[in-house]
Formats: structure tokens, C-alpha cells, sequence
């Protein structure tokens, strides 16, 4: 008797359990919007492929080195107004963690406009030199509603070469509001700076004794 007064009292467990899992089903039931860095070369820029030729281009970027605060998938953004607050977007994300996002960004830009191969990816014959790019991002402030600054530097140096390429590039987009034109502004930038390390790699693979290449800066 007991146990069916308990029963009547507090009702079916199974409908309860039921019904909180409804709940926070509920709660959770907003979609994440997901965003990616990566942007179609235009055909103008990519170069045909040179896989095939009697010297093929091969590179190999390594992980990207990123400030740690940005080492997530959320996206993380300053409000205008010179505020030192940054905010992290729980239900605005990158399509994986960013410094992955902006690895496999800038390596499809820069084999599309060279007609390379990203051996990351395998096929490469072991014999064949490779041109290996480390990129770190030093600096990157996307404020909504204002701009997309970075601050890249990059070294570049050939597999069976001694020397190695240093550079560097500063780059700005303006954007509008909402996180969509945030996403977009930082599209073009990454695809500004894979295209500046692609132009460093033709002079570094055109002149054989350059050490270093000018530094860039781009504002719009």
C-alpha cells in the first residue's frame, strides 16, 4: 500500500524520467551555426596542376601556431567601441578547431594557386624534395561591426636546401555587423594571406639565394 500511495503521489517514474529528457532536449534544441575559413580560389589565380611535370610541386604545411585563447572551435570576437572584453560564441563555431580550420584553409588555397600538392594528404615519392611552410598567426582581433585584423609570419624552406625563407604580413578587412560578416571578413583574410605565401614561395622557388622576403602590409 505503501508503495502505490508513493506511486500516486510522485506519479510514473518512467514518465517523469520521460519528461525531464524532453526538457532538456528542449533547452539544447538550438543549432549550432557552423563556419568555415576555407574559399574557392578564383580561376584566374589557380595555376594548372604541376603533378605530372618534369618537376612537380610538393608542400607540406605544418600546424599553425595560434594564440591559445583562439585555440577552439568557438568563435571569439570583441564588441566596437574599443572594448577589451572579447566574447566566446558558444553557438558560433568554426567547422573544426581554428587553428585546424585556418591549416586546411590556407593549404588548399596555396596548392590551388600553385598547382601543388599538399603531401599532408600522402603522394608524394619519397625522392621528390618538398617545399614545408610553418605558419604562425600572431595576431588576430575580429570586432563585430568593424574589422578582421591579423598578423601573420611564415617560414618557407625546401627539403634538400639548407636555407630557410622568412616573412611576414599584416592584413585588415573591414566588416558589418552581425557574426556571418565577422565569419566572411576572416574568410578574406586567410585567403589574402595564402595568397601572399603563395607568392613567396614562386620568388623563394625563382631566386635560390633569397633568404627573406619583404613584409607585407594590406589594409582595407
Amino acid at each position: 500500500m505503501m508503495k502505490n500511495a508513493a506511486f500516486g503521489k510522485f506519479g510514473n517514474p518512467a514518465l517523469i524520467v520521460g519528461a525531464a529528457l524532453m526538457a532538456l532536449a528542449g533547452c539544447a534544441s538550438k543549432p549550432d551555426n557552423y563556419y568555415t575559413l576555407a574559399s574557392p580560389v578564383a580561376a584566374a589565380d589557380a595555376a594548372p596542376s604541376t603533378l605530372g611535370s618534369p618537376a612537380p610541386l610538393y608542400i607540406e604545411l605544418a600546424p599553425v601556431a595560434v594564440p591559445e585563447r583562439f585555440a577552439r572551435p568557438q568563435m571569439v570576437v570583441r564588441q566596437p567601441g574599443g572594448s577589451v572584453k572579447v566574447e566566446v560564441l558558444e553557438q558560433h563555431r568554426w567547422a573544426s578547431s581554428f587553428e585546424n580550420e585556418l591549416r586546411d584553409a590556407l593549404a588548399s588555397n596555396i596548392s590551388a594557386r600553385l598547382g601543388a600538392l599538399d603531401v599532408t594528404k600522402g603522394g608524394r615519392q619519397t625522392s621528390q624534395p618538398v617545399w614545408r611552410i610553418a605558419v604562425q598567426l600572431r595576431q588576430f582581433d575580429a570586432v563585430d561591426g568593424g574589422r578582421v585584423d591579423a598578423s601573420f609570419s611564415w617560414t618557407l624552406r625546401r627539403s634538400d636546401e639548407a636555407r630557410t625563407v622568412v616573412c611576414q604580413l599584416d592584413i585588415g578587412e573591414a566588416v558589418g555587423g552581425g557574426v556571418d560578416a565577422v565569419a566572411q571578413g576572416a574568410q578574406r583574410v586567410t585567403a589574402t594571406a595564402a595568397a601572399a605565401m603563395a607568392r613567396s614561395l614562386s620568388a623563394a622557388r625563382a631566386n635560390p639565394a633569397s633568404t627573406a622576403c619583404a613584409n607585407g602590409q594590406v589594409n582595407s
